[in-house]
């Protein structure tokens, strides 16, 4: 993919936008199988904080060593933990680092990730220390775009967008989990799937892992292929918000059906 080419040979974070089940975190494992490097997956959360990545100092396993009488309490350098970035930094090898979903954490957040980003370095305020990268990392790094990043982020990365997988590519996906399957299972699932798609003014858009399980489920109750259109079975599978539930009622009640979309 040549944005990945062209993130690698300018030295700047590859940020790949997508909707849920689109295979961002896939393709950053891909890139590191391709290039036999190791993947560092830092997971960011809503509470996560920029510090985490970087380093933690333990300081209650410290002070409990100091009432215990154990160890070296001095020696504050064995009360730092690296985060994902501090180990990516420090590793010997190159190694690819993935800041997956890097949307969920607060607005400041990336904006607190610049200069690290930017020099490939950090300082451990405890020691005095400075830590600098000694092979540059491969940075990935994910959103789902439920919120926007800073431009002085963006500014600073390469950008790609993975649209959703279309109806072939989605059958691909399916061969992949569930080997060989019941083909006019998959057609009627999927055709389903993607109508409920285009209904208009969901909150949240069925993704790729909700087809999986969906499938699933179809699979172990043993459901008639031709009820799937009509009465969309396990639909709690697939949609997740009352409103997007009473949404696609109220449309079934109108007489119309979703294979007419």
């Amino acid at each position: 993919m040549n944005a990945v080419n062209v993130a690698i040979a300018l030295e700047k974070p590859l940020l790949i936008k997508g909707e849920p089940g689109t295979g961002k975190t896939v393709l950053a494992e891909s890139i590191a199988k391709a290039l036999d490097m190791k993947l560092l997956v830092w997971s960011i959360k809503s509470t996560t904080k920029a510090q985490e990545g970087l380093y933690v100092y333990d300081t209650v396993q410290r002070l409990y060593d100091s009432q215990l009488g154990e160890g070296n309490v001095a020696d504050i350098r064995q009360y730092i933990k690296l985060g994902k970035m501090g180990e990516a930094f420090s590793s010997e090898d190159q190694v690819v680092l993935l800041i997956d979903e890097i949307d969920k954490a607060d607005l400041e957040f990336p904006n607190d990730l610049l200069w690290e980003l930017d020099k490939m370095e950090f300082y451990i305020h405890e020691t005095k220390e400075t830590v600098r990268t000694k092979n540059r990392p491969i940075v990935i790094i994910t959103s789902n775009a439920e919120k926007e990043l800073p431009d002085a982020f963006l500014r600073r990365c390469i950008f790609h967008y993975i649209e959703f997988p279309a109806k072939d590519k989605m059958e691909e996906i399916i061969q992949v989990h569930f080997g060989p399957i019941d083909k006019k299972l998959v057609e009627e699932a999927i055709s389903t799937f993607y109508n409920i798609r285009q209904m208009k003014d969901l909150q949240k858009k069925p993704s790729t892992s909700e087809l999986l399980d969906w499938l699933q489920a179809l699979m172990v109750s043993g459901i008639s292929v031709d009820k799937i259109a009509k009465e969309i079975p396990y639909v709690g599978v697939l949609l997740k918000k009352n409103q997007d539930i009473d949404t696609m009622y109220e449309i079934k009640d109108r007489g119309y059906s979703l294979k007419r979309w």
